[in-house]
């Protein structure tokens, strides 16, 4: 159990941490932090934060930092609720006024607000196909025997493929397919198709089961398209820029599982709803352990369909990145519900 007094003591190493990189000794606590306490007071309480598990101390005789409990506790605890000064959300919405053509833009200018704003890596994870309801499709005669299928998510995402079908359907055959298509999928996820709906498609279109066939597979497959699940990086300079990251061997690391994004999806698996604190040893990933990521979902429609957050330093300035994710997630699904782009 911590009482008042350690509270505030770790509160203020954790402070002048995340400010200065550097270990902080109990002579900086009483100068800088007016607690109404003596040095060998604050000695005392850091000894016993250590002996918790909340403080580490890095050197023999040198000040003390967080450790990951002492981070958390401060993130759970500690932590003054974050928010975004009006300029910086005025500065974000003017961010994204410049015309936007598609989700792939969208997110590219997210990753680089965010990592403008925090001076952190920006990593976003870019919309799942599967994930997103469908908004409108169309199946078009090029030419005998070959039809062009275009799908449209409700993200403005658009796909097509070609294929080969009998040489017999006619472009009046595919009008009539394209608009009960329309009729019973629209709003519905292609990975949640029941079964039951795919029994009344084919009720309605029986003479037609072949072509039905090919589309319902190609919808169905939407989540397997290679232009999909990017990751998105944003900011990459910025390691460079941090401390801890002064070692070439160790930011080869980072960069090296930067470029895996099986390993980066794997750390957005872990996820909940609203925004996710994950420090240290909590992402799950040695190589990356003295790193904290701050991430929070975006949605269309009320589903969840990616992604955003940033990677830095477990000294991380963890209320102000709180406030830019929260904010940025909660406007990037704005403009996807409202089509901006």
């Amino acid at each position: 159990m911590i009482d008042e007094r350690k509270r505030k003591i770790l509160m203020a190493i954790v402070q002048d941490y995340i400010s200065t990189a550097e270990p902080v000794g109990s002579r900086t606590i009483a100068k800088k932090y007016d607690l109404g306490i003596s040095p060998a007071t604050i000695r005392n309480e850091m000894a016993d934060l250590e002996e918790m598990g909340y403080l580490e101390q890095p050197h023999t005789s040198a000040g003390r930092i967080p450790s990951v409990l002492g981070y958390r506790y401060y993130v759970d605890y500690l932590m003054e609720k974050p928010s975004l000064s009006r300029e910086e959300e005025e500065f974000i919405r003017k961010v994204y006024e410049d015309k936007i053509n598609s989700i792939g833009d969208l997110l590219e200018k997210t990753g680089k607000v965010l990592s403008s704003l925090t001076r952190y890596t920006a990593v976003v994870l870019s919309p799942e196909a599967g994930k997103v309801p469908l908004k409108h499709l169309q199946l078009v005669l090029l030419q005998p025997g070959k039809v062009l299928l275009i799908i449209v998510l409700e993200d403005g995402t658009l796909h097509h493929r070609a294929f080969e079908v009998p040489g017999d359907i006619t472009a009046q055959d595919l009008e009539k397919v394209s608009a009960i298509l329309n009729a019973k999928l629209y709003g519905v996820n292609p990975e949640k198709i029941r079964y039951s709906l795919i029994k009344e498609i084919y009720y309605e279109l029986a003479q037609h089961q072949n072509l039905i066939n090919i589309t319902l597979e190609l919808i169905s497959n939407l989540n397997q398209d290679n232009q999909e699940h990017k990751i998105i990086l944003g900011g990459l300079i910025n390691l460079f820029n941090q401390p801890e990251f002064k070692n070439v061997e160790k930011v080869k690391t980072l960069l090296s599982i930067l470029e895996q994004e099986e390993k980066i999806r794997e750390i957005f698996s872990q996820l909940n709803v609203g925004v996710n604190v994950k420090i240290g040893s909590e992402l799950n990933l040695k190589e990356i352990e003295d790193c904290s990521m701050i991430a929070a979902g975006y949605f269309s429609y009320g589903n969840s369909v990616g992604f955003i957050g940033v990677l830095g330093p477990t000294r991380m300035e963890y209320a102000k990145t709180v406030a830019t994710v929260e904010f940025l997630s909660k406007y990037l699904s704005e403009i996807i519900g409202n089509k901006n782009f």
